[in-house]
């Protein structure tokens, strides 16, 4: 594992905001767990630091995570379906596609993650399994998340169906802090087994705690190497040397110093394998320096430029995720023109994919220098709860009125006079509360490439109602610098949560509206474009507004 940095006429700044953190002993401080690098209060952030020693705190759990792996692979288990959302299903989902098809294919259960309300998403993820071969893991740190326990709700009923009330419970297990609701109710209600996390752990710090080991023992990750990698990792940024030597140190300072200087985008560049890791560093970064209208704004997946095509404006710093193995020829010769140009860019390069243990524990240990840089609070989330009492009040409405408030329809053409107002600095946010289908991903890299190129801004993108516990908190508490596009569709069918008095689709529904609301509040510009039956198509013709 190796990085490089090619910062130009930052390279100053940052040597002096390394020099800073060296002079007020930062690194030793957070080691110690001392909140005061961020608040003299210390709510939120006292019990929010283990994921620090987590790569050795949890190499005694493995021979355990080990053993229960193979008790699910020898019971005869289909799939693993991961039911959660935010931190508790990024981290995972990441590892499964990454590391994933580096495991023995065929030996270990198939997995799948479900964290989305919208009713297609739900019941494509259903017709994939059967569900009497299904491990169902409900994966929630508060144990009170709404969306896994709908979709628990969903699937309680259906393995009942399939194998009776009395030994349902052996198709589930619960990964969640001690004695939350859903702990008590693995209890009472039999699952085969519930993993009670350490609670002094954030959920988008988790990746390396049972919320993310758990998934992955059970589709075969060797966890040996993967925290070996994340040990390797944290011994680096643990040392007592200088901030310049220290690879979460230095990134976390980069990152804060680039904030400083209007360098907000940072955006990942990497080639296929990598290119899921931007999931999870999306809300990470977002989530925690999101706030008090300032932060970093993560841009991931976004289409690479064609050769010649002028794309980028001055608010970047790039950073490349590569392989060592990998074909980086496009990634490598974009690189090296954005450098060339003068846009600050880091490089770094994973020997094998199960150092992503490793680039887990630095972007974590960056992100908490970035919030000390920026004087931010990188462990709380002060502003996702607007959109969840909108969400709320939105509901409440449907159970009185049995039908929802009447949504705004908008369409491309206010999208085009926002986007022809822009100035340098803004971004465009796509919120598509849509399935995830090649034919509606396909149609957003067309959106995204025709607004990159033409107004020359950033441009994010992310699934609701997953966006909402990932990049939501930057929405609302960062800078005002976003365009906020939701895209909403007709449902095809829709189903309905056993004992909930409503569907996914009204649930679905009533988030996006309550989210729209929540911006609307905070008078963010925003286009909300009901897009029919067709998503796909209704995308394209936005484009062609455009």
């Amino acid at each position: 594992m190796t990085e490089r940095y090619h910062l130009g006429d930052y390279s100053r700044l940052v040597e002096h905001a390394a020099a800073k953190l060296d002079s007020d002993h930062v690194t030793a401080r957070l080691r110690a767990h001392d909140h005061t690098l961020w608040s003299d209060d210390p709510t939120e952030i006292s019990d929010r630091l283990a994921w620090l020693e987590l790569p050795t705190d949890m190499q005694s759990e493995l021979p355990r995570l080990h053993e229960f792996a193979d008790t699910v692979r020898s019971a005869g288990y289909r799939h693993i379906a991961l039911l959660g959302m935010g931190g508790s299903s990024l981290g995972p989902e990441v590892i499964r596609q990454v590391i994933g098809p580096a495991v023995s294919g065929g030996a270990y259960p198939k997995m799948l993650t479900l964290d989305s309300t919208v009713p297609d998403w739900v019941a494509a993820t259903t017709e994939q399994i059967d569900s009497a071969r299904t491990l169902f893991a409900v994966s929630s740190k508060s144990g009170t998340t709404t969306e896994p326990l709908a979709f628990y709700a969903h699937f309680r009923g259906l393995v009942e169906a399939a194998l009776g009330v009395e030994t349902a419970g052996d198709n589930f297990i619960a990964v969640t802090d001690p004695e939350t609701p859903l702990a008590r109710r693995a209890d009472a209600e039999n699952f085969r087994r519930a993993f009670l996390n350490n609670p002094d752990i954030g959920g988008r710090y988790s990746v390396l705690s049972y919320f993310g080991l758990v998934p992955a023992a059970l589709t075969g990750v060797d966890l040996g190497r993967l925290l070996a990698s994340a040990e390797r990792m944290q011994t680096r940024c643990g040392d007592d040397g200088p901030a310049a030597d220290n690879p979460g140190g230095w990134l976390g300072a980069t990152i804060g110093t680039m904030v400083k200087q209007g360098r907000d985008k940072l955006t990942l560049i990497s080639t296929d394998s990598l290119a899921p890791f931007g999931l999870w560093v999306e809300q990470l970064l977002a989530e925690s320096t999101g706030k008090d209208r300032t932060g970093v704004i993560p841009v991931a997946a976004e289409p690479l430029p064609e050769p010649g095509e002028s794309c980028y404006g001055d608010d970047r710093f790039f950073v490349q995720l590569r392989l060592a193995s990998d074909d980086n020829t496009g990634p490598d010769r974009l690189v090296k023109r954005l450098q060339e140009t003068g846009h600050p860019v880091a490089v770094l390069e994973l020997a094998d994919t199960y150092d992503l243990g490793a680039e887990f524990y630095r972007w974590e240990y960056a992100t908490a220098i970035a919030g000390h840089v920026l004087g931010i609070h990188p462990f709380d989330q002060p502003d996702v709860q607007g959109a969840k009492d909108r969400t709320v009040s939105v509901l409440e409405q449907w159970q009185q009125h049995r039908k929802l408030p009447s949504a705004r329809s908008d369409d491309g053409v206010k999208l085009a006079r926002l986007l022809e107002a822009s100035q340098p600095g803004d971004y465009l946010a796509i919120m598509a509360y849509l399935p995830d289908t090649e034919a509606i991903r396909d149609a957003v890299r067309q959106l995204r490439r025709r607004v990159m190129t033409k107004h020359r801004i950033a441009t994010t993108m992310g699934y609701g109602p997953r966006f909402l516990h990932s990049t939501g908190q930057l929405h609302k508490g960062g800078p005002g610098s976003g365009i906020y596009l939701q895209l909403t569709q007709d449902h095809r069918s829709d189903i309905t949560i056993p004992g909930w008095d409503l569907s996914f689709g009204v649930l679905a529904d009533a988030q996006a509206l309550g989210d729209l609301q929540a911006l609307d509040d905070l008078g963010r510009r925003t286009v909300s474009v009901h897009l029919g039956t067709d998503p796909a198509g209704g995308i394209k013709r936005i484009i062609d507004v455009l």
